[in-house]
C-alpha cells in the first residue's frame, strides 16, 4: 500500500498550488479520501474529505472557498487545488485514505510565504 502526495512547495501568499496523491495497493475507489495538515507546534488537522464516489465533499472552515478537493478514480489519485493561500496555510499536508483500513503518506511541505 502507498499514497504518495507531491506538488508541495513555496508560494507567495495570494498564490496557488495544486497537491496530488497517487494511490496504489489498495481498492482506491472504495476509500473516502482526505487531506490533513500540520503545523509546527500544532496538532494534525482535517483540511478537506471526499466520498468514494467523489459525490460528497466537506472542508474545514478555514478553507472553505479557498480550497477544493476533487478525485480521479480512474487514476487512483486525489487532488487538493488550494487557491489565495495564506501564510497560516503553512503545514506539511498529508493525505489519508479510509473504509475498512487507514492508510497515510509521508507528507509534502506547503510554505506560504514573501
Amino acid at each position: 500500500v502507498q499514497l504518495v502526495e507531491s506538488g508541495g512547495g513555496l508560494v507567495q501568499p495570494g498564490g496557488s498550488l495544486r497537491l496530488s496523491c497517487a494511490a496504489s495497493g489498495f481498492t482506491f475507489s472504495r476509500y473516502s479520501m482526505t487531506w490533513y495538515r500540520q503545523a509546527p507546534g500544532k496538532e494534525r488537522e482535517l483540511v478537506a474529505t471526499i466520498t468514494s464516489a467523489g459525490s460528497s465533499t466537506n472542508y474545514a472552515d478555514s478553507v472553505k472557498d479557498r480550497f477544493t478537493i476533487s478525485r480521479d478514480n480512474a487514476k487512483n489519485t486525489v487532488y487538493l487545488q488550494m487557491n489565495s493561500l495564506k501564510p497560516e496555510d503553512t503545514a506539511v499536508y498529508y493525505c489519508n485514505a479510509h473504509w475498512y483500513h487507514s492508510y497515510w503518506g509521508q507528507g509534502t511541505q506547503v510554505t506560504v510565504s514573501s
